[in-house]
């Protein structure tokens, strides 16, 4: 199924018949797809709307170098929520699903019932995400390594044997690298998405005003979206709680659905 507007087209999957709906988005190099094996764990209780960000699965922008922007975004989503009949709802997020979440948490903060956040990005800027998006001549850089992308490789090597860069981090730029079709992604995601950026103190008295219940998912040995750059924004929300979960990145999502198979009150609604 789609939100079509023009020739841009949101795809996404309805996991569930539960009367409470969820909106879902999925991390960088993913589908939405990725959300059943948490859909499957929480049964009649929620119908899961998950979809596919841009730039992957079957999700299509007009114009696919035009980087979407947080009001377009709303405008999207607003008219599926109107499309699906739904008023209140719940958002569920992993790494880079999070800027997605976060602009409908900041858009429609009176409708939002709950938000789940695994290893949310877009609260914590990186400095690499941000030295690779914000200066022009830098994104040129990532665009020419598209088709050439051995210097970039080169570099992130050499930053990995320097300890300047994690080498966990390292291993995870190489894989993410190791192909045209991935660094296309990469470039087209990091720019596409990079005016969806929050004023963390404004985003915090948002989700403050109900207070809006948000539980964080983390992992432990995450060295892309660690803890350390959540703990500021977490300590200044009011109904703010954290699963600190034995894992990295990667595949915290699978480890997310194995520990609420054992938890299933953290699935609370409110």
């Amino acid at each position: 199924m789609f939100v079509e507007s023009g020739r841009t087209k949101l795809h996404y999957q309805v996991y569930g018949r539960g009367p409470l709906p969820v909106l879902a988005f999925h991390g960088y190099g993913q589908n939405e797809s990725h959300w059943r094996s948490v859909a499957s764990l929480l049964g009649e209780r929620v119908t899961i709307y998950s979809f596919d960000l841009f730039y992957h699965g079957r999700s299509r922008l007009a114009k696919a170098d035009a980087p979407i922007r947080k009001p377009r975004l709303a405008e999207l989503l607003g008219q599926f929520l109107k499309e699906q009949g739904i008023e209140h709802f719940g958002l569920l997020a992993f790494s880079m699903g999070a800027k997605f979440a976060l602009s409908m948490a900041e858009h429609f903060a009176e409708r939002v019932a709950h938000l789940w956040l695994i290893a949310p990005d877009g609260i914590k800027t990186q400095f690499w995400y941000s030295l690779a998006t914000y200066p022009p001549w830098m994104r040129n850089v990532l665009g020419r390594a598209v088709l050439r992308p051995q210097r970039l490789l080169n570099l992130i090597e050499a930053l990995g044997q320097r300890r300047i860069v994690d080498t966990g981090l390292v291993r995870f730029a190489q894989w993410q690298l190791d192909s045209r079709e991935k660094r296309l992604r990469v470039y087209r995601s990091w720019t596409g998405f990079r005016h969806l950026v929050f004023d963390t103190r404004q985003l915090a008295q948002v989700l403050n005003r109900r207070p809006t219940p948000v539980t964080f998912f983390l992992g432990r040995y995450d060295r892309v979206i660690p803890h350390a750059g959540l703990r500021e924004f977490i300590g200044s929300l009011n109904n703010a709680h954290t699963v600190m979960l034995e894992a990295g990145h990667a595949g915290l999502i699978y480890d997310v659905a194995s520990y609420l198979r054992r938890h299933p009150e953290e699935l609370r609604w409110a």
